[in-house]
């Protein structure tokens, strides 16, 4: 198994199957097309993706710790697969549509205009997350741990308080009606 350190990638293009297997720590990978490549058991630590395509990458047993995601395309990721022995990630403009954080534990992740949709977040700890600007058309919360979560800015959202812990979290005024949504209930804005 390699280790690297401190290095750059640019445009670096991975076909399935084809990334060496090892250990990343405070690389920075830039432009590069991850997308359907097998990313399984690789550990990355203090790394840092710029504008990649992960879509589709297979995370079995793959390790992120604190590790941020920039302005990344990340279609349909089974982040429920990866090691959690110290995850740790960030979003800030990045695509996460059709990805599943299932039963994770995620407690104070930062989340910054990004894109959920579809996203499934059934059972998970996000207490104390920040969802700052996100869109979460369709997102699934279901027995999922809410607690001081902070969705002030971001819209889109159906959460039921009934079938998740929501004790503190903080929703705007203008955005609230995303916690009754089960009761199918119009309302007036306008007032």
């Amino acid at each position: 198994m390699s280790y690297t350190v401190d290095k750059v990638f640019n445009k670096a293009i991975v076909s399935p199957g084809e990334f060496p297997t090892g250990e990343f720590e405070k690389c920075i990978f830039n432009s590069c097309d991850f997308s359907n490549a097998n990313l399984s058991e690789l550990v990355f630590t203090d790394c840092r993706f710029n504008e990649c395509d992960l879509s589709l990458a297979k995370l079995k047993k793959a390790a992120f710790r604190k590790v941020q995601f920039s302005s990344c395309k990340m279609l349909g990721l089974h982040f429920t697969d990866c090691n959690t022995f110290g995850l740790e990630f960030s979003f800030e403009n990045c695509v996460l549509n059709h990805s599943t954080f299932y039963k994770l534990s995620i407690k104070k992740s930062i989340f910054k205009n990004t894109k959920l949709e579809e996203v499934d977040f059934t059972e998970a700890d996000l207490r104390e997350s920040i969802f700052e600007n996100c869109d979460f058309l369709n997102a699934k919360f279901e027995h999922t741990i809410l607690d001081k979560t902070d969705f002030r800015t971001s819209f889109n959202y159906s959460i039921d308080p009934e079938m998740n812990k929501i004790k503190k979290a903080k929703f705007s005024l203008s955005q609230v009606s995303g916690l009754l949504d089960k009761y199918d209930i119009d309302i007036d804005v306008t007032n």
